[in-house]
């Protein structure tokens, strides 16, 4: 696995490196290692490692806002874990959870029925949408994309499709409409008592925000 595992990071950082929305390779790596921190918190001894950490590392690689071509980069990765010669089985799986836990599928398609080993990457990576890095990574995002910082006329809005969230809000309701809402919707009790910290924290920091904002 060690070997295997080089590989997989290797074409992740090769794939995420040049990102600047926030999916780059440093939010892969610190995926896996929240990943890494609720399987040791689940004792899931029957969890695959590798079906966790492969997903972890490249989750994003397939992202359609990394991407040009989601399609021709899922091929790509589908490719890539055969000539690793993992078993059909778990490159079956790592595909099926890559495709189906992120938020813009949810929108649509719905909470996935992810395995277990599905459940702890989705918990991972949500929350690193969390905290303080969760504050960075959406001013770096809005801000990569031209979203406005806040505008009180603006209300949030619950998305109903991915047409509608992809042309985003304001970076103050992106809290509202999607961060808040993945804290609320963990799958594991790691993952449900660290994003109620880190909820928390983000809270504070719009209290902060408004007060700053008004001139208070």
């Amino acid at each position: 696995m060690k070997e295997q595992l080089e590989q997989i990071i290797a074409f992740a950082k090769e794939r995420l490196q040049d990102d600047r929305t926030g999916h780059d390779f440093a939010h892969a790596q610190r995926v896996a290692r929240l990943a890494e921190s609720i399987l040791k918190d689940e004792d899931k001894i029957f969890c695959d490692k590798t079906i966790i950490l492969t997903s972890a590392y490249l989750h994003d690689t397939i992202d359609d806002k990394v991407v040009p071509d989601p399609e021709k980069a899922l091929q790509e990765v589908e490719d890539f874990l055969h000539s690793l010669g993992l078993q059909e089985k778990q490159i079956q799986e790592i595909l099926y959870i890559i495709t189906h836990l992120s938020f813009s599928q949810e929108i649509e398609h719905g909470k996935a029925d992810l395995s277990l080993e599905g459940q702890i990457v989705q918990d991972a990576d949500r929350l690193d949408a969390l905290g303080a890095i969760g504050v960075l990574r959406t001013a770096y995002f809005g801000g990569a994309h031209g979203d406005v910082m806040y505008d009180e006329t603006v209300e949030p809005v619950t998305y109903t499709s991915k047409k509608d969230y992809r042309k985003g809000s304001t970076v103050v309701n992106h809290f509202y409409e999607k961060l808040f809402v993945l804290a609320d919707g963990m799958n594991t009790e790691f993952g449900r008592k660290e994003a109620l910290r880190r909820k928390e924290f983000m809270e504070s920091f719009l209290e902060e925000f408004y007060q700053e904002w008004h001139g208070k």
